[in-house]
C-alpha cells in the first residue's frame, strides 16, 4: 500500500524560514521514512554562532558552489561529502518509481566494500507511479534524502535508471542505466513520437542541447548504433556495459530446482504469465487470462505464475490485484514480488506467456520456451529485439474454459514445449545483452572514472536471487474426471472445484476439514492428510489429548455425509494411504514411484486415491482390486491395495 507520508516527505519543498535542522530532532539526519543519528555532534569546544538568526534555506545556496554553512562552524565541502570532516562522500541513487529504483539496487555490488562512500537514495518527483518506490530502501533500512535537500547539496556521483524528471536540478556527475531491456517500446505522449523509451533524445539532452548525464550506460553495442542515428551527440557519451539483471539471472540460473522446491512445482509445468503495464499489457487486453488458465490447465501437471509490471501493481494496489485475480489465487496461482521474486520465477519457469514487455527478454536469454500473446498496438516498435522475438516464438492462442476441445492443449502451451529446440530462442537476445560475466567490473570502472579515485581491490559480484515465497496452497476441492485407457489404467485429472467445470466430471474431492462445507456435502471422495503430510492433525482437549484412530475417522466421516457411493481416506505419506468405501472394509494403499532418467517421480497421493476410489465404486460381481495403475500427465504409478491390519486401523491420526 501506498505511504502518503513518506512520499510527502521525499518531495516537499522545506517552508521558508525554516533554520536548518529545525524540521527534525537535534542530533538527527533528515529522512522522509526516520530520523537517524548523525555521525559526529559539534564539539564542545566549537563556539556558537553569534548570529542566531533563523537562516532561509533558499539564502545557503547563495554562493553557488554546491557548498552551505551549517549554521555550527563547519561547511560542506561541495565534492559530496557530508559536512562531518571525515572524509567520506556520498553516492546518490535517483529513483523515480519502483522500476528504476530496482535496476539501481542491481547495481549495489559495484560499491561494495568501498567506506569512502554514503549510499543515499532519493525520490525523483512527478512519476504517476512512485508510491512505494522506496519500499525495498526501507526494509533494508538505508537513509533516504528527501528530494528538496538532495538538490541543495552536491554528491560524488548520481545514479538513475530514468532520464524523465528534473534530474538537472541534481549537483555532480550524473550517469544513466537503462530501466528496462531492449528499448522496445515508445509511449504515446512522452517525448519523440516512434522513439524508444529511454533512447528517446528529448530526454537525454537538456532544452540548450547539453547532456543530461555525464554517462549513458547501455547493455549492447547496437543500443548505441540506434541512438547515434538520432543524436549523435548523446551516443558519444554512451558506453557498453552489459545488464546487470541479466549477470543475476545467468549467476543463479543453477538455483532452478531450489526456487522450483521452493514454489512447490514438483514434477509440474511452470507456466509464466508476464504482462506489462499500460492499456495494450496483457492485464489490460485479457484480463481474465490468469483465472481462464486455471480453469482449464490440468492442477496436477501445471503450475501458473503471473508476473506484472510495478507500475501495474502501483496502479491496482494490492488489494485490488488480489481481489481481481482472487479466482486464480484461489487455485494456486503465484504471484511474485516486483523485485527480485519475479526473477527467480522466470528462472524455474518451463514456458512464459508474454505480451510485448521485455521482461521476457530474460527467460529468453536463459533458451526458456516464449510463447506470444501481443494483440498489436502502437507501443511496440517494429525492428525491435521485443518485435524480432514475438515474430519468431509460437503464438499462443486463446482459451475459452467453456469449450471442451480446448482440454486438449489449452493456447498450445504443451506444444510449444515441444517444439523447443535448445538455443532457439536465445539467439535472439544476443542483440540485447552484452559482456556476459564482466557486467559489474565494466560498470565499475566507468563510475569510478565519473567520482575520479581508484575502485576498491574487492571483486564486484552479483548478487545471487533469493529463494521465492511458497506458492499459496493448492485447492482444497476438485472435480475430477477419469478416462479409462489401454491395459485398464485409470487417467486421472483434476481442475479447482470452485471453477464451472471445462468437461464432464467422474467425482469430486474435497479434504475435510479445510475445503467448505459446500463442496464437501457434495463430495464422493472425502481425504485428509495426517501431521506428516502438511495435515493439522488432531487439535489437543481441554485436559489431555483425544486420540482418534484411522478407523474411527474413516467410520465417522462416511457417517457425518450419508447417502451416496463415497470412499473416506487418510494420507498417511507420499506412498501409503488408508481407505474406505462406504460398502466396504478399511483398505491399505500403497504407491509406487514413477521411474524417469533423473531418478524417482512421486505422486501426490490425493489424484491416485481419486483413481482408487473409482476403481472401488466401479460395478462388479466379485471382491475390490488388488493393484490398479493411475496415470496423472505422462507420469504412471503403480498402485497396490490389500486389507488394513489392525495395527494399520489403530494408526492414530
Amino acid at each position: 500500500m501506498s505511504r502518503p507520508s513518506a512520499y510527502q516527505a521525499a518531495t516537499e519543498e522545506p517552508p521558508k524560514g525554516t533554520p536548518i535542522g529545525a524540521d527534525r530532532p537535534a542530533g538527527t539526519i533528515a529522512s522522509p521514512h526516520r530520523t537517524v543519528p548523525a555521525n559526529r555532534r559539534r564539539s564542545a569546544q566549537t563556539p556558537r554562532p553569534a548570529d542566531t538568526r533563523q537562516i532561509d534555506w533558499r539564502d545557503t545556496w547563495a554562493t553557488g558552489d554546491g557548498r552551505r554553512a551549517t549554521g555550527d562552524g563547519r561547511r560542506a565541502t561541495g565534492d559530496g561529502r557530508r559536512a562531518t570532516g571525515d572524509g567520506r562522500r556520498a553516492i546518490l541513487f535517483a529513483a523515480r518509481s519502483q522500476n528504476a529504483l530496482h535496476r539501481l539496487l542491481d547495481t549495489l555490488p559495484v560499491f561494495e566494500g568501498d567506506p569512502r562512500f554514503d549510499r543515499l537514495f532519493t525520490l525523483v518527483p512527478g512519476s504517476d507511479f512512485s508510491a512505494d518506490a522506496l519500499t525495498a530502501i526501507e526494509r533494508a533500512g538505508a537513509q533516504s534524502l528527501p528530494w528538496a535537500h538532495a538538490t541543495r547539496r552536491r554528491f560524488a556521483l548520481i545514479l538513475a535508471a530514468s532520464p524523465k524528471g528534473d534530474l538537472q536540478a541534481l549537483h555532480g556527475p550524473r550517469a544513466l542505466l537503462p530501466h528496462g531491456a531492449g528499448f522496445s517500446k515508445s509511449i504515446r505522449h512522452e517525448g519523440t513520437e516512434y522513439s524508444p523509451s529511454g533512447l528517446d533524445p528529448a530526454h537525454l539532452l537538456l532544452p540548450d542541447s547539453t547532456f543530461l548525464a555525464d554517462l549513458y550506460a547501455l547493455a549492447h553495442p547496437s543500443q548505441v548504433a540506434r541512438l547515434a542515428a538520432v543524436s549523435p551527440q548523446a551516443a558519444a557519451r554512451c558506453a557498453v556495459v552489459g545488464d546487470p539483471l541479466l549477470e543475476r539471472f545467468l549467476d543463479s540460473a543453477d538455483r532452478r530446482d531450489r526456487y522450483r522446491a521452493a514454489l512447490r512445482t514438483g514434477t509440474r509445468t511452470l507456466v509464466v504469465i508476464a504482462s506489462t503495464w499500460g492499456e495494450e499489457s496483457l492485464l489490460a487486453r485479457r484480463p481474465s487470462l490468469p483465472a481462464d488458465l486455471a480453469a482449464v490447465l490440468p492442477h496436477d501437471e501445471y503450475q501458473l505464475a503471473f508476473v506484472l509490471h510495478p507500475n501495474e501493481r502501483v496502479r491496482l494496489g494490492e488489494f485490488q490485484l488480489e481481489q481481481h485475480l482472487a479466482p486464480a489465487r484461489h487455485a494456486g496461482l503465484v504471484l511474485p514480488e516486483a523485485y527480485e521474486e519475479w526473477a527467480a520465477v522466470m528462472i524455474a519457469a518451463d514456458a512464459v506467456i508474454t505480451d510485448h514487455g521485455s521482461a521476457a527478454l530474460y527467460p529468453a536469454a536463459l533458451d526458456r520456451p516464449v510463447l506470444a500473446a501481443y494483440d498489436g498496438g502502437t507501443e511496440l516498435l517494429p525492428d525491435s529485439p521485443m518485435a524480432d522475438l514475438l515474430s519468431r516464438v509460437p503464438r499462443f492462442t486463446a482459451v475459452d474454459p467453456r469449450t471442451p476441445e480446448v482440454l486438449d492443449d489449452p493456447g498450445g502451451i504443451a506444444t510449444a514445449i515441444r517444439a523447443h529446440r535448445p538455443g532457439g530462442v536465445r539467439t535472439l537476445t544476443d542483440t540485447v545483452f552484452a559482456e556476459h560475466g564482466q557486467v559489474l567490473e565494466r560498470l565499475r570502472a566507468k563510475l569510478y572514472a565519473l567520482i575520479g579515485v581508484e575502485p576498491p581491490p574487492v571483486p564486484a559480484l552479483p548478487r545471487l536471487l533469493p529463494d521465492p515465497a511458497p506458492a499459496p496452497v493448492t485447492p482444497y476441492a476438485f472435480a475430477v474426471r477419469i478416462r479409462h485407457g489401454a491395459a485398464g489404467v485409470l487417467h486421472v485429472t483434476r481442475h479447482p472445484a470452485h471453477f464451472e467445470p471445462p468437461a464432464p466430471v467422474h467425482h469430486l474431492a474435497a479434504e475435510v476439514g479445510t475445503a467448505s462445507v459446500r463442496h464437501t456435502q457434495g463430495a464422493a471422495l472425502l481425504y485428509r492428510r495426517s501431521r506428516g503430510t502438511g495435515g493439522t492433525g488432531q487439535a489437543d482437549a481441554y485436559g489431555g489429548r483425544v486420540i482418534r484412530t484411522a478407523a474411527d475417522w474413516t467410520v465417522r466421516v462416511l457417517a457425518d455425509h450419508p447417502g451416496g457411493r463415497r470412499t473416506a481416506a487418510l494420507i498417511v505419506s507420499d506412498t501409503y494411504c488408508l481407505v474406505r468405501p462406504r460398502s466396504g472394509p478399511l483398505l491399505s494403499v500403497r504407491i509406487g514411484p514413477c521411474r524417469e532418467a533423473d531418478g524417482l517421480a512421486y505422486a501426490d497421493p490425493a489424484p491416485v486415491l481419486s483413481a482408487v476410489h473409482a476403481a472401488l465404486v466401479a460395478e462388479r460381481t466379485g471382491p475390490a482390486p488388488t493393484s490398479l495403475t493411475c496415470a496423472i500427465g505422462p507420469r504412471t504409478f503403480a498402485v497396490r491395495l490389500s486389507p488394513a491390519s489392525p495395527d494399520e486401523a489403530a494408526l492414530p491420526l
